[in-house]
């Protein structure tokens, strides 16, 4: 502690000046790149350098440079190479303050890059609570010595950034344990809600097999018709479900085949419009298509698949809307909108939507869905090297758009895509 308090008298007026806009910017700063800069702003007037580099030293014994900037009278190739990593080994080794001098190559007249010739090496340790994680290293060009008050102030520096450098290590180990922490619960939100979707399709056509088998029930054929029917629906459910299921694990292995071919997307599209209605959809569907019948090159299963998603997630939260669905051309594109009437999704959901098991909650109803719709879809059509985004405001509705190349896509794996 005398020692510490001792560099603090041999401190000058401008030098406690730099080292407490240091201190503010450590502690007022949340960005550590923007943090670095402005303290090396700050101590270049007092405390003159050309290169400066940060080191981490990590577990397998070598050293990492994480930071590194050339301010100086040395900016060239030639100081770009001196960024004084022996020394920084001998800081990790000893734990102290290295001070090394060295001259490189021969002299020459111009004085300017026989400056450079001369380095002058200050190293000094970076660590928190004794424990020592990095070194900081100064280099100068040409001289002068380090002298003893610009190594106190030297020492002021790396204990600030330090601080600093470990500040940011806490708040990413934060940030990474929240990450954890939501994809934790997103998964066994997941698991409960696939757990409920599971159980509902299979009770439905567990209750009316039961009925219709029943010996002391004489069912009239309407009754056996409606029973029937219902569970062909719940097992439609059922299927599509499961194929979410196993497409999603695909897609995120990148093994789901795409059988691409040209495709008339009016066609498809009112293909899908169809299998809504005959599903009882509760959404008012209508078409706008421009007058054309350009094709575009894709998987017609995997792409009615989207549409059958976009329709389903529009019945799930937007029931009793008006849905539109739109289709235009440009001449290297179709374009394709699904816009609804509903309630909207807020902006912080907005940007999330396309995440795997991301779920928005509404206050309209309980369904909820897996979180699988919207992700499969954004794989589906970017494996069609194409472009799926959102957009939605409050009170107002959502509008799904796509864009879809109408040229035959070079064949790349989803591997490669990622």
């Amino acid at each position: 502690m005398a020692t510490h308090q001792n560099s603090i008298d041999a401190l000058s007026v401008d030098d406690l000046r730099a080292v407490y806009g240091i201190s503010r910017i450590v502690l007022q700063t949340a960005n550590a790149t923007n943090a670095l800069r402005e303290i090396i702003r700050l101590s270049r007037p007092v405390f003159i350098f050309d290169n400066i580099v940060i080191y981490h030293a990590r577990e397998s014994s070598t050293l990492e440079p994480t930071y590194a900037r050339s301010v100086g009278r040395g900016r060239s190739a030639e100081a770009d190479m001196a960024w004084g990593e022996m020394v920084a080994q001998e800081v990790i080794q000893t734990k102290n303050v290295i001070i090394r001098n060295e001259e490189i190559g021969e002299k020459n007249n111009d004085r300017a890059l026989d400056r450079l010739r001369l380095r002058y090496y200050l190293g000094l340790p970076l660590a928190i609570a004794q424990e020592q994680f990095g070194a900081l290293v100064f280099v100068r060009f040409g001289g002068p010595p380090y002298l003893p008050e610009q190594i106190n102030l030297a020492i002021f520096i790396a204990e600030h950034v330090a601080q600093l450098l470990e500040r940011k290590h806490l708040i990413e180990q934060v940030v990474r344990l929240e990450t954890e922490h939501r994809l934790d619960r997103l998964q066994e939100d997941f698991v409960a809600t696939v757990s409920h979707d599971l159980r509902s399709p299979l009770g439905f056509i567990k209750g009316y097999a039961t009925s219709l088998l029943r010996e002391d029930a004489d069912w009239d054929r309407e009754t056996r018709r409606e029973f029937l029917t219902i569970i062909d629906e719940e097992a439609d459910r059922l299927a599509v479900l499961v194929d979410n299921l196993l497409d999603s694990s695909r897609l995120q292995a990148g093994i789901l085949k795409m059988d691409f071919q040209p495709i008339r997307l009016d066609a498809l599209l009112m293909d899908a419009t169809q299998r809504a209605k005959v599903r009882n959809y509760n959404i008012n569907l209508h078409l706008d298509f421009e007058p054309a019948q350009n094709r575009v090159w894709g998987d017609p299963i995997r792409l009615m698949q989207v549409f059958d998603n976009l329709l389903m997630n529009a019945t799930k939260y937007a029931p009793g809307s008006e849905v539109t669905i739109e289709l235009k051309w440009e001449p290297a594109s179709a374009l394709i909108c699904v816009r609804d009437t509903g309630q909207g999704i807020s902006s912080e959901h907005l940007e999330h939507i396309f995440k795997r098991f991301y779920r928005v909650s509404h206050d309209s109803g309980p369904e909820r869905g897996t979180g699988l719709g919207l992700y499969i879809c954004r794989e589906i059509i970017q494996s069609h090297h194409g472009q799926i985004y959102a957009e939605s405001e409050l009170g107002k509705g959502t509008a799904i758009h796509i864009i879809l190349p109408r040229s035959q896509p070079v064949e790349t794996n989803q591997e490669e895509r990622k």
